[in-house]
């Protein structure tokens, strides 16, 4: 397995053919370019690594990417490395035919050893955060106001958004977690887990007062958020599944907890 060298680490090549490349990204990285970014991409150092993947894809900021995973998480992504191939993925994220697991670790003890979250999520006006709008909200269209979310676009911009958790262990102050999403929405996980009032460890633009200080104060420095694992269907057909270790930096923590 090789890697390419980045500043926040390696970027892990987990498989290769003439069509994708799978890598684990490490957290830190932000994908690609936006408005606002400065820093080197992932999409960067991989064309320097691989640089037919330049040419590839819709939009040459984010070349050969069909889709996203946070810059403070890390985990596993699929990048196309021909246009044939990009499509294939594409719609194959589209169609919700791919298969991703995350591994991720809320705050507080979550009761329920199973559920769903279904909450759609908005982008608001201000920055880059989203948020959640409970079911129970979408009825009265007041709500929304009167709770202080006038930084919310109108209801109608809301996006239909799917995460199912599963619970792997709790402690008193700590829940380990297992979540598929239907919908890949940004920062989908971050939000619903917020909204559902567990936000993750490490997660300061979703966090609460008191979970900001404690995120300052254990200095992870980073989300506690795993892409672990990942499946598509290749060009022939044919099923390709793929699932990486747990980082030692979220191991490490979680044999500290008690």
């Amino acid at each position: 397995m090789s890697a390419i060298k980045c500043p926040q680490g390696e970027i892990e090549i987990i498989y290769e053919d003439d069509d994708v490349l799978v890598i684990n990204k490490p957290a830190g990285l932000i994908v690609h370019e936006s408005d606002n970014t400065e820093d080197k991409t992932l999409a960067d150092f991989l064309v320097e690594a691989r640089p037919e993947i330049a040419l590839i894809g819709e939009d040459s900021r984010r070349p050969g990417i069909v889709h996203r995973l946070d810059r403070e998480a890390s985990g596993l992504m699929v990048v196309a490395k021909n246009n044939k191939s990009f499509f294939h993925l594409k719609e194959q994220f589209k169609s919700r035919r791919t298969k991703k697991q995350y591994l991720a670790l809320a705050y507080g003890k979550i009761i329920a050893d199973e559920g769903l979250i279904n909450f759609p999520i908005v982008r608001a006006k201000v920055g880059h955060k989203m948020a959640a709008i409970p079911l129970s909200m979408r009825d009265d269209k007041n709500v929304l106001s009167n709770r202080d979310q006038g930084n919310i676009k109108a209801r109608s911009k809301s996006r239909e958004a799917i995460t199912n958790f599963e619970v792997i262990k709790r402690w008193p102050h700590f829940t380990l977690l297992e979540i598929k999403i239907k919908t890949g929405r940004t920062h989908q996980i971050r939000v619903h887990l917020s909204a559902y009032g567990h936000p993750l460890l490490g997660d300061n633009l979703y966090g609460t007062s008191k979970t900001k200080i404690k995120n300052q104060k254990i200095n992870l420095g980073r989300i506690f958020l795993l892409a672990q694992k990942l499946s598509f269907t290749s060009l022939n057909g044919e099923k390709k599944e793929f699932k990486i270790d747990v980082p030692q930096e979220l191991k490490d923590f979680l044999n500290k907890l008690k």
